[in-house]
């Protein structure tokens, strides 16, 4: 199968879910052929989200944050792949739907400001990313994004935000749980599932509580 769904993948198609309808490139993630987002998506549309403000941080696709849109969230969504904030704009134009697009390295170009909801579905595969295609697959050799997020990410959370990501037993958990907690996070385990070969895990980023 793998074969042709690279075939399928390389070129541009269209996806269309509970309403949505997107046009994805080849150069930004299928939520068709990864359960991951899918996943995640079902654990959003399960929360109050009506008035929130939303950020889907590395949107890629967009389907979470353009789902929380027509659910009624404030919603922002950035992606550091060039292609990909094309296609949101696109895709938004597509859906007459309301919500701020932003090209950011993480939050590097993010307006400062708190979000009350972030879903993430991060890149966990320890090798540079070379294209911008690679950004949705490679963390870096040091696992950069990781450290990068977790020590950005609390400049944009108030005391009652909610911060939920995915991973998978691919990842290398033990050691991006080590990275949280040298900023004082931790990952409690909301949800796991199982698709074919793989163990899918969505966690709440927690903020440590420091002793004195």
């Amino acid at each position: 199968m793998q074969p042709l769904v690279g075939a399928y993948l390389s070129r541009e198609r269209t996806y269309n879910y509970k309403g949505i309808s997107l046009r994805i490139p080849p150069q930004v993630f299928h939520p068709a052929f990864f359960f991951s987002t899918k996943f995640l998506l079902q654990f959003i549309e399960g929360l109050q989200i009506s008035q929130k403000r939303f950020l889907e941080l590395g949107a890629g696709s967009g389907l979470i944050a353009f789902s929380a849109a027509k659910k009624g969230a404030i919603v922002t969504a950035t992606d550091i792949n060039s292609i990909a904030v094309e296609f949101l704009h696109k895709n938004q134009q597509r859906n007459n739907v309301a919500l701020q697009v932003i090209k950011s390295d993480l939050f590097s170009d993010i307006p400062q400001q708190q979000f009350d909801i972030v879903a993430i579905n991060p890149p966990y595969y320890k090798k540079s990313p070379v294209t911008d295609a690679d950004y949705a697959w490679y963390c870096g050799e040091n696992s950069g994004y990781f450290i990068n997020l977790f020590k950005t990410i609390g400049g944009y959370l108030g005391k009652s935000s909610e911060v939920y990501m995915i991973l998978n037993d691919e990842c290398d958990l033990k050691l991006i749980m080590s990275i949280a907690a040298q900023f004082n996070y931790r990952l409690a385990l909301m949800s796991s599932k199982r698709k074919a070969w793989e163990m899918n895990y969505i966690f709440k980023i927690e903020k440590m509580q420091q002793h004195v």
